[in-house]
């Protein structure tokens, strides 16, 4: 096959692929690789094209596409949030995405994007966290410990040093599944009655509920100071977890401003309230925590750029792995100006 001949054939990565490339690289290395694609695409943010994600929302969730390029690549993704999802047995959030060359327009990928979102996220929490969390915190608080639970301990683990996790979640069944899931990972774990009880001695702590509703999982009186909260729940407008109060008192983080400020927790907030671009932070143009009594907060919503990373570090990836099948999905003739005649000559062969 020829490099003209094999331009219509894209890689494709099943769910069945993605598990078995995540399970051969391992699961926490692939979830530091992911954090290191992020910073280092975090580090060159003004290369990149920034728009907020294009959102049709309806009464029961919502579904999105993700765009960004960088000159070079292009690719988006298309995801899903349906919390309702749940009670009928499926995935509340749902994904694949695309990754294109600029100079021909021609997909160089497209993936599964259901893991890969989950372990994104929470190599961008732990990102963040690395940047912001108090100095020597290895006890993190996880509230909601639904899909997303184990993926955040598992990354905070790997980047930040966290040895201990403290779970809470209004359903115990979740809080049970996340316990026997990470029973042989290495992090100590308690099983808390209560958000307040899990938050006891934690130096991070990580929300990431699912109900589309405004929320108060952590209420002003209960944050103390020089903690690291990670947001990770309130990502649509309408659905928050924290108290007003509490933002009001925290040095706040944010991946793009124009569309955390529409889905994030700061959409409780006046719209010219100050926060700072992780991004800056990243690349030392700001600093990000200044004192061992401030908190800081990570209003993570998800960003297209952070997908962007993970689209590529698949690609790359598939060049020394076999964890793809090729996909017949650009009609690509001998003649590119002779598109009919290519279905006429597939019809003649048909009979």
């Amino acid at each position: 096959m020829t490099p003209m001949q094999s331009l219509n054939i894209v890689p494709f990565v099943s769910v069945d692929n993605m598990m078995k490339l995540v399970l051969h690289l391992g699961i926490e290395r692939v979830l530091t690789d992911l954090a290191g694609c992020i910073e280092a695409d975090f580090r060159r943010w003004e290369s990149f094209d920034k728009t907020p994600r294009v959102a049709s929302h309806s009464a029961v969730g919502v579904i999105e596409l993700m765009p960004t390029s960088d000159g070079e690549m292009y690719g988006f993704k298309y995801v899903n949030g349906h919390p309702k999802n749940t009670s009928a047995g499926l995935q509340t959030v749902t994904a694949f995405g695309l990754l294109a060359e600029v100079d021909t327009g021609y997909p160089v990928l497209l993936t599964e994007m259901t893991i890969l979102t989950a372990l994104r996220t929470a190599a961008m929490s732990a990102l963040a966290a690395r940047h912001l969390a108090p100095e020597g915190a290895t006890t993190m608080a996880m509230i909601g410990n639904g899909a997303q639970a184990e993926f955040q301990a598992l990354a905070f683990r790997a980047i930040c040093g966290v040895t201990h996790l403290r779970l809470y979640d209004i359903d115990p069944v979740a809080t049970a599944k996340c316990a026997r899931n990470l029973a042989s990972s290495g992090l100590t774990l308690t099983r808390c009655r209560s958000a307040e009880e899990a938050i006891e001695g934690a130096g991070i702590i990580t929300t990431c509920t699912a109900d589309k509703h405004h929320a108060t999982i952590l209420t002003d009186n209960m944050v103390g100071a020089g903690v690291h909260i990670n947001a990770v729940g309130g990502d649509c407008p309408g659905k928050t977890e924290l108290h007003r109060d509490i933002l009001l008192r925290s040095s706040i983080f944010v991946e793009y401003p124009p569309q955390t400020r529409v889905e994030g927790e700061i959409q409780q907030l006046a719209p010219d309230h100050p926060v700072t671009e992780l991004w800056q932070v990243i690349t030392g143009a700001v600093a990000g925590r200044t004192g061992a009594r401030q908190i800081t907060l990570f209003d993570s919503v998800g960003f297209a750029i952070e997908d962007f990373s993970a689209l590529r570090y698949i690609h790359e990836r598939l060049k020394t792995l076999p964890y793809s099948e090729p996909l017949d999905m650009i009609a690509d003739p001998d003649d590119p100006r002779d598109l009919y005649g290519m279905l006429l000559r597939a019809g003649a062969k048909a009979v």
